[in-house]
C-alpha cells in the first residue's frame, strides 16, 4: 500500500476525530449493558474496600513460584514491610470465595485460557499461574516462552494458561522510511484468539506513553497517516476496532470473553515511593480511559465481561514494586504490582465470576 503522509494542523484535529470516529463506529445498542459480575444477588464485586486478612498472602512468590518475573517479586527484591501482603478485597455486600486452584483446574480441564495484552496482563497471568501451582504443587507443569507467547500448562488437567503479548490489540507495523505505524482500524493477528476457550483482553497503558517511551511514529486510519492525535481518542478508535472484530469473529457459545479493566498507575512524581498501606476510603476520582472501555463494551453485540479493577487498584498505592524491582533504587515502578499482591485479588474476582455459571 502506498502511504500518504497527512500531517494534520491542530485546527483541523477536531473535525478529523469526528470523521474517523464515524468510520469505525458501532451501531448503538441502548439496552446492552456492561455485564456486572455477581456472586449473589445485590453484590457488586467492584464496590468495596481492602481489609486485613491474616490468611493472606495466598502464595509466597519466592518459594512457591520459581517462574515469577524478577520485577514482580518484591520480597525477594528486599522490600522490608510486609503488611501490603495481608490485604484482601472485600465487596460491600458479600465476600469473594477463597481461590481454589484445584477446583479451577477441574472446571477448566482440557481448556485453553489466554491473556492478551501488555505487562499488566502479564502481571495477572503470572499471578494466576502462581496461585494454581501453589494449590497443586505436585502436579507437573511446563512453561514455554516463544517470542510473544508464554504457555503454562498442567498436563494432568490438559489445561493451558497463556499470555500473548499485544499491548495495543490493533496492528503495529514497522515501515523502513516512516518508522512505527499504529494502524487503528486493523487487526491481522486475531487468528490466535480463536483457538482458545477463555480470552482475557487488556489494553491501556501503552496508549499513554509519550516521548522516548512511545513505540510508534504515526497513527493510521485507512490510507491516512496522522503524526499527532490525542492518545485517548486513538485508544477509543482502536478499542472500537477490537470490539468489531470480536462481534464478527467470536462465537460466545464456544469462547468466553473478558476485558481486564484499567489498572491504575500512581506514577506521578513517584507517588508510590515507600507507601505501606492502601489509600483510605472506598471511593476514588474518575480515571482516564475507563469511560471509553465501558462505552465500547456497552455497544457490542457479543457478550464481554468487564473485570472492573480500576477502583481496587486506585486504592492500592502501596501495592507497587516501587524501588523493589531488582533494578536498583534509582528505578521506581508505580505501574506494575508486587506478587503476592493486588493481582491475586483480580484473579479471585475472575474465579468468582467463573463459579457463577
Amino acid at each position: 500500500m502506498a502511504f500518504t503522509l497527512w500531517l494534520v494542523p491542530l485546527t483541523l484535529l477536531a473535525s478529523y476525530y469526528t470523521f474517523v470516529a464515524a468510520a469505525v463506529a458501532i451501531p448503538q445498542s441502548p439496552n446492552q449493558k456492561v455485564i456486572k459480575n455477581k456472586v449473589e444477588e445485590g453484590c457488586d464485586l467492584y464496590e468495596g474496600k481492602w481489609v486485613i486478612d491474616e490468611f493472606y498472602p495466598l502464595h509466597n512468590a519466592s518459594s512457591d513460584c520459581p517462574f515469577i518475573a524478577k520485577g514482580f517479586d518484591c520480597v525477594r527484591n528486599g522490600r522490608p514491610d510486609k503488611k501490603y501482603l495481608k490485604y484482601r478485597w472485600k465487596p460491600n455486600a458479600c465476600d469473594l470465595p477463597r481461590f481454589d486452584g484445584e477446583k479451577f483446574l477441574e472446571r477448566n480441564k482440557g481448556k485453553k485460557i489466554m491473556f492478551v495484552g501488555d505487562s499488566i496482563s502479564n502481571n495477572m497471568w503470572q499471578s494466576l499461574t502462581c496461585l494454581l501451582h501453589k494449590t497443586v504443587p505436585n502436579s507437573n507443569y511446563t512453561l514455554t516462552r516463544q517470542s510473544l507467547l508464554s504457555i503454562f500448562s498442567f498436563p494432568e488437567y490438559e489445561a493451558s494458561i497463556m499470555w500473548l503479548k499485544n499491548g495495543f490489540l490493533v496492528d503495529l507495523i514497522n515501515d523502513k522510511e516512516k518508522g512505527g505505524i499504529l494502524k487503528l482500524d486493523s487487526i491481522s493477528t486475531g487468528g490466535q484468539w480463536k483457538e482458545v476457550d477463555i480470552l482475557i483482553f487488556n489494553s491501556y497503558h501503552w496508549w499513554t506513553h509519550t516521548g522516548h517511551s512511545q513505540t510508534w511514529d504515526y497513527f493510521q486510519v485507512g490510507d491516512k497517516l496522522i503524526k499527532d492525535m490525542d492518545h485517548m481518542e486513538a485508544f477509543k478508535i482502536a478499542l472500537t476496532t477490537w470490539a468489531k472484530w470480536i462481534d464478527s469473529n467470536i462465537d460466545p457459545s464456544k469462547i468466553r470473553v473478558f476485558f481486564q479493566g484499567i489498572s491504575a498507575s500512581h506514577a506521578d512524581e513517584k507517588a508510590c515511593l515507600r507507601k505501606t498501606q492502601p489509600e483510605e476510603g472506598s471511593m476514588a476520582a474518575p480515571y482516564p480511559g475507563v469511560d471509553i472501555v465501558k462505552s465500547v463494551i456497552n455497544n457490542m453485540t457479543k457478550p464481554v465481561e468487564l473485570l472492573d479493577i480500576t477502583l481496587l487498584t486506585q486504592l492500592r498505592i502501596d501495592g507497587h514494586p516501587s524501588i523493589y524491582t531488582g533494578s536498583g533504587p534509582s528505578f521506581v515502578d508505580c505501574s506494575h504490582w508486587c506478587l503476592a499482591g493486588a493481582p491475586d485479588s483480580w484473579n479471585e474476582i475472575f474465579y468468582a465470576t467463573l463459579l457463577r455459571d
